[in-house]
């Protein structure tokens, strides 16, 4: 019988930046209006000061052009992030289908530009509800100005959910994109996409094995528009941020080759390891491997094994991450 282990998280996420390019594709067909005027069903209370400001939860800063990744924690909740303009401009901002939850209802705001107070105001200066994929959040249109502006998300029933905010510049005032002789400060955006079927069988076919083993296999995509290609590093870093490893964050991680990786796995998933290679891999590229181990007691007399896995294809794109389990009966 499979134990199931409960794990708590008490601390505020850390963002995920991920530098990308200008144009962010939208799930419904863009409106040719200058900015969403529809209501949100979640805003900020106004501070007695009127800087909306500090009745947000601050997460940083994220460039136009770029996307940042973390979770809620609570109902509701209000995070910002700070966007500076060099000029005038007109900008996107989505909470993007790919690398949110399921069933997550989002509220999208933008308010600014600071004034020499430091406030950002009270009134935002567009607003979204629900125009995006299902319940998410997307603001087609919005002209800027130089300055600073903060813009928030927001959710009424997201704690524990994940959403990805992408910000693209449609014209205008654009900031320069990162040079791509330099990727050390950036971070990958993933975006989950459905394994192929032959995985998921044996995926199935290896949890059928044994009761005390179990499986967990995710493919996630991201975007890279750099001529160097991205790091085992900047792989494993993104899967930690993400809310489900962050148990994982303590434990030591060690690089392997691909061949490498095929002696810590568990006999019943070991047919996995020739078909992850096939499906995702474009033959030539060094695909590489980043684990993590760590082992404690679930039960009176009975510990737990946990190891992660974080597969790098760089060429290809893809991070797929497998998580094996064994608990002591």
């Amino acid at each position: 019988m499979r134990h199931a282990l409960m794990k708590m998280w008490t601390v505020l996420p850390v963002a995920v930046l991920a530098a990308c390019g200008n144009v962010a594709g939208g799930d419904k067909p863009a409106q040719a209006v200058e900015q969403s005027t529809q209501a949100v069903l979640y805003v900020p209370p106004t501070p007695t000061s009127g800087n909306i400001y500090e009745n947000t939860t601050y997460l940083g800063p994220v460039s136009l052009g770029s996307s940042v990744q973390t979770y809620f924690t609570q109902n509701p909740q209000y995070y910002s992030f700070k966007v500076t303009v060099p000029g005038s401009l007109v900008a996107r901002f989505e909470v993007t289908h790919g690398g949110s939850s399921m069933n997550l209802d989002t509220g999208l705001l933008v308010y600014g530009p600071r004034n020499t107070s430091g406030s950002y105001g009270a009134s935002p200066r567009a607003q979204d509800d629900n125009y995006g994929y299902g319940d998410l959040s997307r603001i087609d249109s919005v002209s800027l100005t130089a300055g600073e502006y903060l813009v928030v998300v927001s959710s009424g029933s997201g704690s524990g959910k994940q959403f990805r905010l992408h910000s693209a510049c449609l014209s205008g005032a654009c900031p320069t994109p990162p040079s791509t002789s330099d990727t050390s400060g950036v971070s990958l955006a993933l975006s989950e996409q459905s394994l192929t079927a032959q995985l998921e069988a044996t995926l199935e076919a290896g949890n059928d094995v044994r009761d005390w083993t179990e499986g967990s296999l995710r493919r996630f995509d991201f975007a890279w528009p750099y001529t160097s290609q991205p790091t085992l590093t900047q792989a494993d870093s993104a899967v930690m941020a993400l809310q489900e490893y962050s148990a994982y964050g303590a434990d030591d991680a060690i690089a392997l080759s691909y061949s490498q990786a095929q002696a810590y796995l568990y006999s019943e998933f070991a047919p996995l390891h020739p078909q992850i290679l096939a499906a995702y891999g474009n033959g030539t590229e060094n695909v590489q491997v980043a684990t993590r181990y760590h082992s404690y007691l679930v039960a009176p007399g009975a510990s737990g094994w946990f190891r992660l896995f974080v597969i790098l294809f760089p060429v290809s794109k893809k991070v797929i991450v497998f998580e094996q389990t064994g608990y002591e009966v």
